[in-house]
């Protein structure tokens, strides 16, 4: 049996309880499906010394640390506080998931946004890349980032134009593709994907969301990241093996792994 081409998941929620029945044997046939590394973002403060215990028990995990924009319930007063803390204690590979989320109903605009600068400002201080999470948000996002000059990052799940893709590029930021590419139905993001040079594109799962087609209604899992990449070089009419040393290599590249 062939080795399986070495790939990154560059956003797998591996340490919420949706895992908490069979994490180890999940991280294992993810790795048997040669998915070496992955990286944890964070949603919220509750979840950061698991995230951390769990990336510190298994090699090839990394962890992200920030506070997600939809879940503003979860996020007190001190936490800005508590990461800046966090991050100057032991630095993770990347502030995240943090962003603007223009999509779910009765948010908060106004403290979205300044949760999200507020984030970046600490990002740029550590010198650390950002995991965005963008919905309806993208030209919103993007003049922010143009403000804060961080470092670059992944911009997750990536779903907006070529021209705001080119946009981030410029910005140091890669863009992500999930198990939405292996939908027949998503011809935009197929459009995208054929678009973008490959040097832009990190592969991701955001499991145990969004998953791929051939696991339609389960939940999502790292070992399906294959599935991406081989949806990723039948549009694109390339070699699997050749776009995963490339994504893989990009992600290396705007993560520092």
């Amino acid at each position: 049996m062939a080795t399986p081409p070495v790939l990154i998941d560059t956003h797998c929620h591996l340490d919420v309880a949706a895992f908490d029945a069979d994490r180890a044997a999940v991280l294992a046939r993810a790795r048997a499906a040669g998915v070496t590394d992955l990286v944890i973002p964070a949603i919220s403060a509750a979840g950061w010394d698991g995230l951390r215990g769990l990336c510190a028990a298994e090699p090839g995990l990394h962890p992200a640390l920030g506070l997600h924009p939809v879940y503003l319930a979860d996020h007190g007063a001190g936490d800005l506080a508590a990461l800046e803390r966090a991050v100057a204690a032991k630095p993770p590979v990347a502030i995240g998931e943090i962003g603007l989320d223009r999509f779910v109903a009765d948010a908060d605009p106004e403290r979205q946004a300044a949760l999200f600068e507020a984030q970046l400002a600490i990002a740029r201080a550590a010198d650390l890349p950002v995991l965005l999470h963008v919905r309806k948000a993208h030209d919103e996002v993007l003049a922010i980032l143009r403000r804060a000059r961080v470092r670059g990052g992944i911009a997750h799940a990536f779903n907006g134009s070529l021209q705001q893709a080119e946009q981030y590029q410029a910005l140091g930021f890669a863009l992500g593709f999930g198990g939405m590419l292996t939908f027949a139905r998503s011809s935009r993001l197929h459009r995208l994907a054929r678009a973008l040079p490959a040097t832009a594109i990190v592969l991701e799962t955001d499991a145990p969301d969004l998953t791929v087609v051939a696991h339609q209604g389960e939940r999502n899992s790292p070992e399906y990241l294959p599935d991406v990449l081989a949806a990723l070089a039948e549009l694109r009419d390339e070699n699997p093996a050749a776009l995963a040393a490339q994504t893989t290599a990009n992600a290396r590249a705007v993560l520092g792994l």
